[in-house]
């Protein structure tokens, strides 16, 4: 049986990956033509995801990449923003010049 939820109700709910990591809050969903399109997460204390944007307030999750909704969000780990070796050289280049 498909059960369904209220989208004012998955507000505040914790978001991990699917393999058990906390990734953030949901902040909102992004809805286009009656549709969710994705899902904004917060970065939170704690959160993979404060780890990887630093100052950064969140990301936006394609609905594709959620793979689960019930007491918590459950999300492809593809959703996690990442640097190559090269991208965080040149951000450190960046940040020395500036």
């Amino acid at each position: 049986m498909l059960r369904t939820k209220r989208i004012t109700e998955t507000y505040d709910m914790k978001v991990f990956t699917d393999q058990g990591e906390y990734f953030g809050d949901i902040e909102e969903c992004v809805v286009t033509l009656n549709k969710a399109f994705g899902w904004r997460v917060k970065a939170t204390r704690g959160g993979s995801l404060s780890r990887v944007l630093g100052s950064a307030k969140g990301v936006i999750v394609p609905h594709q990449l959620v793979k689960a909704i019930g007491d918590v969000f459950i999300i492809n780990k593809a959703a996690i923003p990442s640097f190559s070796d090269e991208e965080t050289e040149e951000m450190g280049k960046e940040e020395v010049h500036a």
